[in-house]
């Protein structure tokens, strides 16, 4: 796998890491009927309270065989 690649998965692997995500649906039809809709994802990661930037590194590690082109905390689209 690319590198390149590699830093756009383990980046919302981080990002999971830091906090779990989620999201509700909530819908009514003009008969009446209503529906709602909740989704969360969280992950192991951040279940053992371990580091985003230290899950970033090594998940690039192992899926492109070498350190990320910069820290996860230096990408603009890190907002920790």
């Amino acid at each position: 796998m690319t590198l390149a690649e590699a830093e756009r998965q383990c980046f919302e692997r981080a990002r999971l890491a830091k906090q779990p995500r989620g999201e509700i649906g909530v819908g009514a039809s003009s008969d009446g009927r209503k529906a709602a809709s909740f989704e969360l994802n969280v992950s192991s990661d951040f279940l053992l309270g371990k580091d985003p930037s230290a899950v970033y590194d090594s998940c690039v590690m192992s899926k492109a065989g070498e350190a990320p082109s910069r820290p996860l905390y230096m990408r603009p689209d890190w907002k920790g």
